[in-house]
């Protein structure tokens, strides 16, 4: 197989595999997932349609965010990516049958987002190398494995209590978008004073933790609730205390 492109689509299939296989109560059906996981694609494939189209029509609406690594980071990267995530996976999900379990929506948002994460890698990691592909494999893509687990947590929440339904659904693109744009943020502002080693230095500091806690959210997000309620599992218990179903975090 093509090096590059094993770099590109390796780290994809390993987070796959990880969130398919926490999912050991009632496994979702292969075929809505792969529809999920294309559905992603589709998303990368409509950032990168309208970036054409704006380059044909000789406009770019987010061009006030070039020269801000915070504007830049949400309103070229965050906001319209995690919006087309989240719009994708309301559409194939919210109403479906299979959706019956509050580990579904981080399971099916992963999909959509490592979709998404597949095609934006393969296309870097093409234009710019093994290198990148390397980078990308530890920071990029599990950055949007992350976020999906994020948007999914909520995703559930809102599906399964009715009347907290809004709030929840708003946390469920707004977490990620800040989780998402604060990330980009710490990259952008790295690559703009990476020849200031003090500077340099503070923000590869600020980056390491802000990563390690978006790890700790994630992994709790996966661990300590209940896959099938959604009730936090108290540390050392066995059975969930709400449902009564075996604790996922054991």
């Amino acid at each position: 197989m093509d090096p590059l492109l094993l770099i590109s689509i390796l780290p994809v299939i390993i987070l796959l595999g990880y969130i398919y296989l926490k999912d050991k109560n009632e496994r979702e059906p292969m075929g809505l997932l792969l529809k999920a996981f294309f559905s992603g694609c589709m998303v990368a494939v409509l950032i990168l349609l309208w970036s054409f189209i704006e380059g044909i029509l000789g406009i770019h609406l987010t061009a006030f965010a070039d020269n801000s690594a915070v504007l830049k980071s949400f309103f070229q990267a965050a906001i319209p990516e995690e919006g087309l995530k989240f719009l994708f996976l309301y559409w194939l999900i919210w109403n479906h049958k299979e959706f019956n379990e509050h580990f579904d929506g981080i399971v099916y948002a992963v999909f959509v987002s490592m979709g998404f994460a597949c095609v934006e890698n393969i296309l870097y990691v093409y234009n710019s190398g093994f290198g990148t592909g390397v980078v990308r494999a530890l920071l990029a893509v599990p950055g949007h494995f992350l976020f999906a687990v994020i948007m999914g947590y909520f995703f559930s929440k809102a599906r399964f209590t009715p009347l907290k339904r809004k709030y929840l659904l708003a946390m469920a693109f707004i977490c990620p978008v800040l989780a998402h744009g604060l990330y980009d943020t710490l990259c952008f502002t790295m690559e703009m004073y990476g020849d200031a080693p003090g500077l340099s230095s503070v923000l590869n500091v600020l980056f390491i933790a802000f990563d390690i806690k978006l790890w700790q959210i994630g992994l709790r997000a996966i661990r300590n609730h209940c896959h099938v309620c959604g009730a936090k599992i108290p540390k050392g218990e066995i059975n969930c205390p709400c449902c009564k179903h075996l604790a996922r975090n054991i």
